[in-house]
C-alpha cells in the first residue's frame, strides 16, 4: 500500500470533517454579518476607528475613511457604563503588561547586537577573536535564544495579558501571578543565556539551554497563562472571540511543548532529533504564530473600527492550523535516517498548512476592503498588515521549501536562515511592534511624545529587512546549487556567499538602529508618564480617547 496516497487520504477527510464542523457551527461562510465578530466593539464603536499612536491629522483621516463606511442609523454613542468598564479592565492588566513589554524592549536590544555582531563575523572572521564567548558559535546561539525566549515571548505574552481583559470583559485576576512568572522566566533565560555564553549547551538548536535551567521556562509560561483559566469562570461577555481561542491554546501548548522536549533521559540518536524539530517547528507554529494571529485578529479591526468580514474563516483558520501544524517539522530531516513515511507525513501537512494561511489572508483582505488607504493614517495598522502579509508569504514558502525538489537546494544554506527571519521577524515581530504601539499609550495613559519616530521605526526596520531578505536568500540559493554541483569543491559554496553576507549585515545594521529608536522612544514615553514616581498605579487610567473617537 501506498503510505503517500494513504496520508493525503487521510488529510482529505480531516478537511472534510472540518468544514462539516465550522457548518454546524454557523451556516454561510462567507457571511458578511456575525454577533462574534463584533464581540469586541463597544455599542457605538464599529464605524469609530481607534489609534493610540496616530496624530491629530492621521485621527481625523482615519474618521474619514471609516465614517464612509457607517450602517446608516448606526448608533455612534458608547455608554459610560461600557466605559467605565473597559477602562477598569486596562488598568488592571497595566502593570504585569508594563513588567512583560519592559523585559521585551531590552531583550530586543541585546539580542539584536548579538545577532548583527555573528552577521559581521560571516565574513570578518577575525573580529573579536580574542575572547571565547564572542565567537561566532556562542553569539549566534545568544541571538537565537534572545529571540526566541525574550523578545518575542515577553512581548507577544504582554500583549495577551493586555488583551485578555477586554476580550473577557473581566478585570485581569493573578495580576501578580504573572509578574511572579516573568520573573522566573527572565531569571531562566539570563541564567541560560550566561551558561551559554561560557560553553554550557545542550547541543540542540532551539533547546540550547540546559533543562535544569529551562524548567523554569514552562513554569514561567503556566504562571503567566493562569489568569486566563481564572478569568473564563468570571468573565461577563457571552461568546469567546476567536482571539481568546488562538491565546488559550497557546498557553496551554507551550508547556506542554517544552516539557515534553526538555524531559531527560529520553530522548536519545534518531528520535532525539526527530523531537528537536518536532519542538523547533512547534514552537512557531503553536505558540508564537497563534499569539500573532490572535494580536491581528483584535487590533486591525479595532484600528478601522469595523469587524472581521468572515468570523466563520476565522474559525477554519484555527482548527486548521491546529490539525495540520503537528508534525511539520520533520521535513528538516529529509535525507537523514529517519522513517521516510514521517518524512511524507511532514511534507503533506507542511502543504495542508496552505487551508489556514488563505482562510487567513482571505479574511484579512475582505475586512480591509475599501479601507486600505488607512495604511498611510494609521502606524499601528502598517505594522499589522506588513506582518499579516509576511506571514502569508513565509507560510507558503515554507509549504514549498518542504517538498523534496526544492529542499534539496534550500537545505543548509542560508536560505533557510532567510526563511526563519521571513516567520519570526517579518511576521511575528513586525505584529508586536504594531501592537505595543497601540498598547503602551492605554497602559502608561500617555500619548507618544515623538510620533516622527515610529514612522522612522517603520522605515528602516522595513529597508533594513529588504535588503536582508533579498540578499540572504539570493545568496543562499547560490550557496545549494554550487552544493549540488560535483565539479565544485566546498570552498566554492562558501566563497560565492560572500557579498551577500556582506549585504545582510547592512540590513542588520538598519533593522538594528530601527530597534534602537523604538527603545528609546518606548524610554520617553515610560518617562513621560511619570510611571516611576506614581506610588498607586491603581490610580493611572488609560489615554483617554480623543473626542473623535472610543477607547
Amino acid at each position: 500500500m501506498n503510505p503517500t496516497a494513504v496520508l493525503l487520504a487521510t488529510f482529505i477527510l480531516s478537511i472534510a470533517g472540518l468544514f462539516a464542523f465550522i457548518w454546524s457551527l454557523r451556516k454561510g461562510l462567507f457571511e458578511t454579518e456575525s454577533s462574534g465578530a463584533r464581540t469586541i466593539f463597544s455599542s457605538g464603536e464599529i464605524g469609530r476607528p481607534e489609534d493610540p499612536s496616530a496624530g491629530p491629522t492621521q485621527h481625523r483621516s482615519l474618521a474619514a475613511i471609516s465614517g464612509a463606511h457607517l450602517v446608516p442609523g448606526h448608533d455612534t454613542r458608547t455608554s459610560p457604563k461600557e466605559m467605565a468598564a473597559r477602562e477598569a479592565a486596562d488598568r488592571s492588566s497595566a502593570l504585569p503588561a508594563f513588567v512583560l513589554i519592559g523585559c521585551a524592549v531590552a531583550w530586543l536590544i541585546a539580542a539584536s547586537f548579538a545577532g548583527l555582531m555573528s552577521s559581521l563575523k560571516l565574513h570578518w572572521p577575525d573580529l573579536l577573536t580574542d575572547t571565547a564567548w564572542l565567537s561566532f558559535g556562542r553569539l549566534r546561539t545568544l541571538h537565537l535564544n534572545g529571540v526566541a525566549y525574550g523578545w518575542a515571548p515577553m512581548g507577544l505574552l504582554g500583549l495577551a495579558i493586555w488583551l485578555l481583559p477586554r476580550l473577557l470583559q473581566t478585570p485581569l485576576l493573578g495580576g501578580r501571578l504573572v509578574i511572579f512568572g516573568a520573573m522566573l522566566w527572565n531569571a531562566a533565560l539570563i541564567a541560560g543565556l550566561g551558561g551559554l555564553a561560557v560553553g554550557l549547551n545542550a547541543g540542540l538548536e532551539w533547546l540550547e539551554i540546559p533543562w535544569q535551567i529551562g524548567v523554569l521556562f514552562a513554569i514561567g509560561g503556566m504562571l503567566i497563562g493562569l489568569p486566563m483559566a481564572l478569568m473564563l469562570t468570571r468573565r461577563t461577555v457571552k461568546h469567546l472571540y476567536v482571539s481568546v481561542w488562538y491565546m488559550g491554546a497557546a498557553l496551554f501548548w507551550f508547556p506542554a511543548l517544552y516539557i515534553v522536549a526538555k524531559a531527560p533521559g529520553v530522548h536519545f540518536g534518531v528520535e532525539q532529533a526527530t523531537m528537536n524539530w518536532w519542538f523547533g517547528h512547534n514552537v512557531l507554529g503553536l505558540f508564537y504564530t497563534p499569539l500573532s494571529l490572535a494580536a491581528i485578529y483584535y487590533f486591525l479591526p479595532k484600528v478601522i473600527g469595523r469587524p472581521v468580514q468572515s468570523y466563520n474563516l476565522s474559525l477554519l483558520g484555527f482548527w486548521t492550523l491546529a490539525f495540520f501544524y503537528g508534525q511539520v517539522g520533520a521535513h528538516h530531516l529529509i535525507g537523514g535516517p529517519i522513517p521516510e513515511w514521517l518524512i511524507t507525513l511532514s511534507i503533506v501537512q507542511s502543504v495542508m498548512m496552505v487551508i489556514p494561511v488563505l482562510a487567513f489572508s482571505v479574511n484579512q483582505h475582505l475586512t480591509l476592503r475599501g479601507h486600505f488607504s488607512a495604511l498611510r493614517h494609521s502606524p499601528v495598522l502598517r505594522f499589522i498588515v506588513f506582518g499579516a502579509m509576511m506571514y502569508t508569504l513565509a507560510s507558503i514558502q515554507g509549504s514549498f521549501e518542504a517538498l523534496r525538489s526544492l529542499n534539496a537546494i534550500t537545505h543548509f544554506t542560508h536560505f533557510t536562515v532567510a526563511h526563519a527571519h521571513l516567520g519570526m521577524y517579518g511576521f511575528v515581530s513586525m505584529v508586536i511592534f504594531g501592537g505595543l504601539y497601540f498598547v503602551l499609550p492605554r497602559i502608561l495613559n500617555t500619548a507618544w511624545p515623538r510620533p516622527g519616530l515610529i514612522a522612522c521605526h517603520f522605515w528602516l526596520v522595513v529597508a533594513g529587512y529588504g535588503v536582508y531578505m533579498t540578499t540572504l536568500s539570493i545568496g543562499g540559493v547560490l550557496q545549494g546549487l554550487t552544493l549540488l554541483d560535483p565539479t565544485r569543491t566546498f570552498m566554492d559554496s562558501v566563497a560565492v556567499t560572500m557579498p551577500w553576507l556582506q549585504g545582510r549585515s547592512v540590513g542588520g545594521a538598519l533593522m538594528t538602529l530601527g530597534h534602537l529608536v523604538f527603545a528609546l522612544h518606548v524610554v520617553l514615553i515610560t518617562l513621560r508618564s511619570g510611571i516611576f514616581s506614581t506610588a498607586d498605579r491603581q490610580d493611572i487610567t488609560p489615554l483617554p480617547p480623543s473626542p473623535s473617537f472610543t477607547g
